[in-house]
């Protein structure tokens, strides 16, 4: 089993909701960035998501965009990405998903990618810009090297595309709330959660609810039907203005809520 899959099986057996924390790369510093990912996991965080900056971060919302343009002008690099990956290793054991877009996967080449940041310590991808239909090529190369490929499903899959994209499916399937870029927004977690009782009946692989949780009450309502929740902009918008600590208090609020509410 990979990091991830002992993480969620630990988390169901123990019946708590796990929290993947999203924090990007180089903003607003890379020291601060990767503090961020060690305190996020004390804080109550399972797994980081880690945001690989891009230009043009078409799944993103302002903030996140707004972390993308301050990393690349911090001159972050896939290969700066690596070196970082590469030191987490040193200090934490804590899964980590990357998140990034396929131009600059495929700049530095895919399998070299998948290769190398497996050898650094990273878990799998998340690449929301390359649909599922045309992604058959990568996911043979992530399942060659044990490197999980994030499904995503939304209010709007059909049945049939559901049963395609979950059939096969490791590590997590992400269940995108809403539909638009991520972002704290108020949201009716009861649709995503109708989608993730329709998943179970094509997959056992964990589900995690990401857009617009921005609180610790956001956070409890979408995780009812599902096994995870997703947390960026909340956390990354605490991190650019300057407030580490609150941002850590967040996470933990997040943590103290799921569980008081979920865990056995």
């Amino acid at each position: 089993m990979t990091r991830l899959e002992q993480k969620m099986a630990a988390l169901k057996a123990a019946g708590r909701k796990g929290i993947f924390i999203y924090i990007t790369a180089g903003a607003p510093d890379i020291e601060t960035s990767k503090r961020a990912i060690l305190e996020a996991e004390k804080a109550g965080a399972d797994v980081i998501e880690l945001g690989l900056p891009f230009s043009d971060p078409m799944a993103d919302g302002p903030v996140i965009q707004d972390a993308s343009v301050c990393a690349l002008r911090n001159g972050m690099t896939t290969k700066k990405e690596l070196a970082i990956m590469k030191e987490l290793r040193t200090e934490t054991d804590i899964p980590v998903i990357g998140m990034g877009y396929i131009n600059a996967m495929y700049h530095y080449g895919f399998e070299k990618f998948v290769t190398d940041f497996k050898a650094a310590g990273m878990d799998g991808i998340i690449v929301p810009d390359v649909p599922h239909e045309e992604s058959g090529e990568m996911r043979k190369i992530c399942a060659a090297h044990d490197f999980h490929l994030a499904e995503f499903i939304t209010p709007g899959t059909t049945p049939d595309r559901m049963k395609e994209t979950c059939v096969g499916a490791t590590g997590f399937i992400y269940c995108v709330s809403n539909n638009g870029v991520t972002g704290v927004k108020k949201i009716d977690y009861s649709t995503i959660g109708q989608v993730c009782e329709n998943a179970r009946k094509f997959t056992d692989t964990p589900l995690a609810v990401g857009f617009g949780i921005g609180s610790p009450e956001a956070a409890v309502e979408a995780a009812e039907h599902a096994d995870a929740v997703i947390v960026g902009s909340a956390v990354v918008g605490r991190l650019l203005k300057g407030q580490f600590d609150e941002a850590m208090t967040f996470i933990h609020s997040l943590r103290t809520a799921l569980d008081e509410k979920y865990k056995n």
